[in-house]
């Protein structure tokens, strides 16, 4: 069982369908159970602007990482189900009930972009939208 299938070197968005401003401009799709659970160990930090899709995922850890990140739990259409602002190395966030997948974010991404509960986030190949 598998999430969303998006082609391989995609370059993908992450828009805020509310208002129309995207929460990232460069998406990559984690890949494979091994992409998933890698995630963003092993990076020294995460560009504004860019952001890591996990999918499918309901729960995080930042384990081994060496900086906060926002996160975003999404469902099956996008609705944002939880919140998490500045996760800092070392924790775990339980798993997210209705949660699909998750977007990790720079921290400080969510408070800038004024997305909220209940906003539907839409994961697109730059271009498809119309």
């Amino acid at each position: 069982m598998g999430g969303a299938r998006y082609a391989r070197n995609a370059t993908l968005t992450a828009v805020v369908a509310r208002t129309g401003e995207p929460v990232a401009s460069r998406v990559q799709a984690a890949r494979g159970p091994i992409g998933r659970l890698r995630g963003l160990l092993g990076r020294d930090g995460l560009p504004l602007g860019s952001a890591l899709l996990i999918d499918p995922c309901n729960g995080v850890h930042t384990a081994g990482m060496r900086f906060a990140i926002d996160l975003l739990f999404l469902d099956r259409a996008g609705r944002v189900v939880r919140m998490a602002h500045e996760v800092p190395p070392w924790r775990f966030i339980p798993f997210v009930r209705r949660a699909s997948r998750v977007l990790e974010l720079p921290a400080g991404t969510l408070v800038a972009s004024e997305v909220e509960v209940g906003d539907v986030v839409a994961i697109d190949a730059v271009g498809t939208r119309s």
